[in-house]
């Protein structure tokens, strides 16, 4: 069923810094759950409430966000109408620059929509939920903008916005990384408003020399909107940190957890790779495991995530770790709390041990 509403995802946050794993992609591109990306279950959370026009903001670092979206058909938005819209930073003629978070190109992709209202939502968020009830919501209260918050507090740590709502739960006001905010809201950073509104809000702010977008700038407009806060219920992790990233890694270890991500109702579409099913070798020893496919399993692997192409050498013993895509673990390799990014070699009896919340992070590409 079609809504009358299309997307808008800020595919970058500049506030949250993932150390080496953040250098070469944006947010919204990092690898989650064995062969997902966070930017999936942004785009499935659209597409299964029956978003079909979806505008992507890539500000720097989008190649792999470029790669890993391609034409949109994986989410079925590759469209003659509407569907998937890739929208970087204008070059400027005369200065051969770009504005790092130049509005142009979002007020054309929002001034050629026909729909009525847009949804709004940031990159740093893992969830599985529907828009439709939270759009209605909006339309029925007269609200010129509506906002998602849960009462998680500081459980995720900083970055964090605080919100203080009154009894009608209109937002009355808003602190940003507070260390002692005054309750336990906290904004989910998704928000749907008039597109007319926000076409003027946009041109209004660029008329101004501001050329930043995103979800603060958002909420100050309770000074000025009325603002209505609506709160989430399902579950959610958000990724704030390194730290915040491995968690979420090992809750998926959580049969509840993990069956209310990847619902059959609701389910997390993904760029489709045509590889082998995972191999366990004769031999190994596999526990707890969430692999995908073309793994090759020689060694020791418990409570690990292992992306598309690990191969675990025999010997070698992993616990507790994150292992993402193409990445060699050779024979006899020792590693507890590890994360490494993709094509990444770790050599024979080399030896990682982290902690849950400080884990080892090795770049992309690394020899170790």
């Amino acid at each position: 069923m079609l809504v009358n509403a299309m997307g808008l995802i800020l595919a970058d946050n500049q506030r949250v810094k993932l150390g080496p794993l953040s250098e070469p992609r944006a947010l919204s591109a990092m690898p989650f759950a064995g062969r997902f990306r966070i930017i999936d279950f942004l785009l499935s959370n659209m597409v299964n409430s029956g978003i079909k026009r979806v505008g992507v903001i890539a500000l720097t670092r989008y190649k792999s966000l470029m790669d890993h979206l391609g034409t949109g058909a994986s989410w079925d938005l590759d469209r003659m109408n509407q569907g998937l819209y890739l929208l970087p930073p204008y070059i400027n003629p005369l200065t051969r620059s770009s504005e790092r978070s130049d509005l142009s190109s979002i007020i054309d992709y929002i001034g050629s929509g026909t729909q009525d209202y847009v949804v709004i939502t940031d990159c740093n968020l893992v969830m599985n939920t529907l828009y439709n009830e939270f759009l209605d919501q909006h339309i029925e209260s007269g609200a010129d903008i509506s906002v998602m918050y849960n009462r998680d507090g500081l459980e995720y740590g900083l970055p964090n916005i605080s919100l203080t709502l009154n009894a009608e739960e209109q937002v009355v006001d808003v602190l940003v990384d507070s260390p002692t905010p005054p309750s336990e809201i906290s904004a989910v950073n998704v928000a749907v408003i008039e597109r007319d509104l926000l076409l003027s809000l946009l041109e209004d702010a660029r008329s101004r020399g501001i050329t930043d977008f995103n979800f603060i700038r958002i909420l100050e407009y309770h000074k000025q909107l009325n603002l209505k806060a609506s709160e989430l219920k399902n579950g959610i992790f958000r990724i704030n940190s390194m730290a915040n990233y491995f968690k979420a890694s090992m809750n998926l270890f959580d049969d509840n957890l993990r069956h209310e991500l990847f619902s059959k109702i609701t389910p997390v579409y993904t760029k489709v790779k045509n590889r082998p099913p995972c191999l366990v070798e004769p031999g190994s020893r596999v526990k707890n495991v969430l692999s995908s496919d073309g793994c090759i399993i020689q060694g020791d692997v418990e409570n690990c995530v292992l992306f598309r192409g690990v191969t675990v050498g025999k010997g070698a013993k992993l616990r507790n770790s994150v292992i993402f895509q193409d990445t060699q673990i050779s024979n006899d390799a020792n590693l507890n709390h590890v994360v490494i990014d993709k094509d990444s070699v770790v050599k024979m009896g080399v030896r990682l041990l982290g902690h849950p919340g400080f884990p080892v992070v090795i770049g992309k590409g690394s020899i170790v």
